[in-house]
């Protein structure tokens, strides 16, 4: 009787490499039906061919090879579900930090980029609600959802004097963790859950309004600072962005508009 498919077979039914089906077997994943003990040939079964292509479409999408062993060696199927579901949204958040990179370069690789427009502006002391947390660099974009849902849920029914904005402390940029602190303008802020009425000081900035999606705010952020070093002004205090049109204004990124303020003092030579 004969023990199977040789590994030639399988490669070629499965469109896998007998080289790759190899390394299946050495790694534990994909174990042969039999192994002939005099020739050391492998030998499959046609009911392991699902079994291999899983395993294929998985380490296509960069899978570490611990964790197909466990969605294999799991039967139930809502947990192989979360496993598959949780690294689909590691992929996810990479692609996004890749597309960030991609618009970055896109924007230092291009030699006609417009003239930024710079303004030094002085700001007024001010009344605003806010809410403010210790948080690290890569938990912001999530804690900043939360926070400004929290702002305009108890800001619902109070007159607001402008558009909301955040000041962001050095440290979180030096030592990947820091102080953020998010607002609304409003004559009477209200004290509810973690919003807090806040008199932000009157401050000196250099501003400039970055166009579109975050993806490549870094770059106006860069240039801006080489703008400051030039004019022999230093950065004093935390860094203010203040969003003048954003996604709760228009869900197109195109159309957003975030302005950029570092607060400075021009330097005097010793």
């Amino acid at each position: 009787m004969r023990p199977g498919l040789t590994i030639g077979e399988f490669a070629q039914l499965t469109h896998l490499s007998v080289r790759t089906l190899r390394r299946y077997h050495d790694s534990g994943l994909l174990e042969p039906s039999s192994v002939d003990p005099h020739s050391g040939y492998r030998y499959y079964t046609a009911e392991q061919i699902p079994s291999a292509q899983v395993i294929h479409r998985l380490r296509e999408l960069d899978m570490p090879l611990a964790d197909v062993a466990r969605i294999l060696a799991n039967e139930d199927p809502g947990a192989r579900a979360e496993l598959v579901a949780g690294h689909l949204q590691r992929l996810e958040a990479e692609l996004d930090r890749t597309r960030a990179a991609v618009a970055s370069l896109r924007q230092l690789l291009r030699p006609d980029v417009a003239e930024l427009e710079i303004r030094l502006r002085s700001v007024p002391a001010r009344t605003v609600a806010a809410i403010s947390g210790t948080v690290d660099h890569d938990d912001v974009l999530a804690w900043y959802a939360e926070a400004m849902t929290e702002l305009d849920a108890a800001l619902a029914g109070h007159d607001r004097l402008g558009p909301p904005g955040g000041c962001f402390d050095n440290e979180l940029f030096t030592a990947g963790r820091g102080t953020v602190l998010v607002y609304r303008p409003s004559a009477d802020p209200p004290t509810r859950g973690r919003v807090t009425p806040r008199t932000l000081p009157a401050v000196e900035l250099a501003t400039a309004v970055h166009h579109g999606a975050h993806d490549d705010i870094d770059v106006t952020y860069g240039r801006l600072g080489a703008w400051v070093v030039d004019h022999a002004l230093a950065v004093d205090g935390p860094v203010h962005e203040t969003y003048l049109t954003g996604p709760r204004d228009d869900p197109a990124p195109r159309s957003w508009r975030t302005e950029i303020g570092w607060p400075i003092f021009r330097l005097v030579p010793s």
